[in-house]
């Protein structure tokens, strides 16, 4: 097992990553920001280092100042956690180069799945599922509506090196198409460098559904159980559970083997995930894209398959045997992540500010992973999560009475936060019945 580790990363997965980093015996280093040097995580690790304004591009995305801190401090390997630097194959490579251990895939299959395009047409090729689209990027406006016409509207208008729900339309005819096109691909050129736009059908009622994959040292890809992530406000997700109530026995072997299949693909190592829709009326799901890092959702995997998936990436990179008997996964329970933002309940949008009370639920089948602690201010240089509450049960009925209890007793005084949201969406009736889709938020607002 390595024996120093420095975390690339800021806030609750800082703190997620160290907590298991602790309990194997390995020496954790935190790099921050200077405007997050209040934070538990930065305290949390046995050693601290800053590395620059609060801007991210001159500190967690500071590739040399992130190397130096962990040249400085002795780090034999560096957690990417997720968002920053995590999906970036230059940055993977230039560590390897440092003779550092990169904990995540290897380089060459983030690149293969960086590229939304080139990912589509990989998975094609082995026998996954993809919706009909675009087999390369629609070089202008007239491309793109030549492709809708074949495929057929609705159309999803796609950054290629977008992800995270960024970078994304959705045209109903050609008039939207043109807004559209222009639209995503001026917002990929800002946010990404690349305005490679592709063109996808679009379905009205779809299911977010993705599988947990873990590529072992040798070379074996296992599959850990789906997770539904279909409460989502501005394509991105709010609310995930596992298993999901939309995927029976049968399903869920087409979507293991599927996703199995996807990371054979790449030689994938380590922690990923691959993303799908599926189509409820039909039962048939599309490749979407495959996310090369650890997932914010993870914990509700952790808790159905008894397994610590940081510990787990860690032994991979170690070049050592998982935890647990690949051949014998069985999932257990119901687990539902609730993800608080620093956010107003009504339209989600970002609304920063000081933190002066924080109090925590407990309990049976509670677990929270926070960033903070009164005192800190969330700030507006970062992604507005500031935890996330994970319930557990041995049915959904019992992981959901359990999530009511812990809403009602968490609270946050300070920034705005959608607490008040997830206190709405537990008594909503689609979300209780188990048959919702990706349109339940935009219904309830």
């Amino acid at each position: 097992m390595i024996e120093s580790l420095l975390v690339a990363n800021r806030g609750e997965i800082a703190r997620r990553i160290i907590r298991t980093g602790r309990r194997l015996g390995i020496r954790t280093i935190a790099v921050h920001s200077e405007a997050d040097g209040a934070l538990p995580f930065v305290t949390e690790a046995d050693e601290a280092v800053c590395v620059g304004p609060a801007n991210p591009a001159q500190s967690y995305r500071n590739v040399e100042a992130i190397l130096d801190a962990a040249r400085s401090t002795g780090a034999e390997a560096i957690h990417p956690g997720y968002g920053f630097l995590s999906e970036n194959a230059d940055f993977a490579r230039t560590v390897e180069g440092a003779g550092l251990v990169w904990v995540g895939p290897g380089a060459d299959a983030i690149s293969a799945m960086g590229d939304k395009i080139n990912a589509r047409n990989l998975m094609a090729a082995a026998g996954v599922p993809v919706a009909p689209g675009t087999t390369e990027p629609a070089s202008d406006l007239d491309a793109a509506v030549a492709a809708a016409a074949e495929i057929g509207y609705p159309v999803m208008v796609k950054a290629a090196a977008g992800g995270g729900g960024m970078g994304m339309g959705v045209a109903a005819d050609e008039a939207a198409l043109r807004t559209e096109y222009d639209k995503v691909r001026a917002f990929a050129e800002r946010m990404f460098g690349d305005g490679s736009v592709l063109i996808e059908r679009y379905f009205p009622r779809v299911r977010h559904v993705e599988v947990q994959i873990l590529g072992l040292a040798d070379g074996r890809v296992v599959a850990l159980g789906e997770r539904e992530c279909s409460v989502q406000r501005r394509n991105q997700k709010l609310v995930e559970e596992s298993p999901s109530p939309a995927v029976s026995p049968e399903l869920r072997e087409r979507f293991l083997a599927a996703a199995v299949r996807a990371g054979e693909a790449v030689d994938y190592r380590n922690a990923g995930t691959v993303e799908c829709l599926l189509d409820p009326s039909t039962q048939e799901f599309f490749f979407l894209e495959m996310n090369t890092r650890l997932q914010v959702e993870h914990p509700v995997t952790e808790y159905v398959y008894g397994v610590d998936l940081v510990e787990e990436q860690l032994r991979v990179a170690s070049g050592l045997a998982p935890t647990f008997d690949p051949d014998a996964l069985t999932p257990r329970g119901h687990a539902i992540e609730l993800r608080i933002n620093a956010e107003d309940p009504k339209r989600f949008m970002p609304g920063p500010g000081a933190i002066t009370t924080w109090n925590e639920p407990s309990g049976t089948g509670i677990r929270v992973d926070s960033g903070y602690v009164a005192g800190n201010t969330v700030t507006p240089f970062y992604d507005s999560l500031m935890a996330k509450l994970i319930l557990t049960g041995a049915t959904r009925e019992e992981a959901v009475e359990r999530a009511r209890a812990a809403v009602a007793q968490f609270e946050i005084v300070g920034p705005k936060c959608n607490l008040p949201f997830f206190a709405e969406l537990l008594e909503n009736p689609e979300f209780l019945s188990g048959d919702y889709d990706t349109g339940i938020v935009s219904r309830m607002r």
